[in-house]
């Protein structure tokens, strides 16, 4: 398992979700498996940095909306 300071939070079901994206359909726009969207998203497996710049141009957003080194806080806090 990895220690908490390599650990890369990720906001991506959450933008998968505002938008009605599936990970299938994710996948099938980032050219990868959908079970990578599923591990990347769980926290299981940390985006190359050309991925995360693809995710984030996917969705429209900067990476540090998606990504972040640091827990992202919950909503309403």
């Amino acid at each position: 398992m990895a220690e908490q300071s390599d650990v890369v939070h990720n906001r991506i079901a959450m933008l998968r979700a505002e938008r009605g994206v599936s990970r299938r359909e994710l996948a099938e726009a980032l050219g990868v498996h959908y079970q990578t969207v599923g591990y990347l998203e769980r926290g299981e497996y940390s985006p190359s940095l050309h991925l995360a710049l693809r995710i984030a141009e996917y969705f429209g957003v900067a990476v540090e909306v998606v990504f972040s080194t640091s827990p992202f806080k919950r909503l309403g806090e």
